[in-house]
């Protein structure tokens, strides 16, 4: 027979179900992003954004790793000035240091590892 206390404890303290409705909206360099899973959610190993990108300015983060996993749309990234096709289906691993940017319009789910604040963010 199973205690409450070893119930707690093999259950996972940041389990999260969120819908994007439920997500806050706002602007970002890239365009739109829904926060899926950010600062604001407790000890969290990675945030995850939806972006809508059209346009993303370019900047390299110092500490942090990117992810993007094109969901819909098409267009080009730019990876240390290399430009790169991508579309629908597409992953992409930046890793700190690396400065990037992308143009065309596409909706890209962003993980970052680990969550990325704005004192991580160098625009060039």
């Amino acid at each position: 027979m199973s205690t409450d206390k070893e119930n707690q404890e093999s259950q996972p303290l940041n389990l999260i179900v969120r819908d994007e409705d439920e997500s806050v909206k706002e602007t970002s360099a890239c365009g739109h992003r829904y926060r899926l899973l950010s600062h604001e959610d407790e000890g969290l190993a990675a945030w995850a954004h939806a972006v809508d990108i059209d346009g993303a300015k370019l900047h390299y983060h110092k500490k942090s790793t990117e992810l993007y996993y094109v969901l819909e749309g098409q267009g080009t990234v730019s990876l240390d000035g290399k430009e790169e096709h991508v579309k629908k289906g597409t992953i992409i691993h930046i890793p700190p240091g690396v400065v990037h940017g992308a143009n065309g319009k596409m909706r890209v789910l962003v993980i970052g590892i680990p969550d990325i604040d704005d004192s991580d963010i160098y625009y060039v």
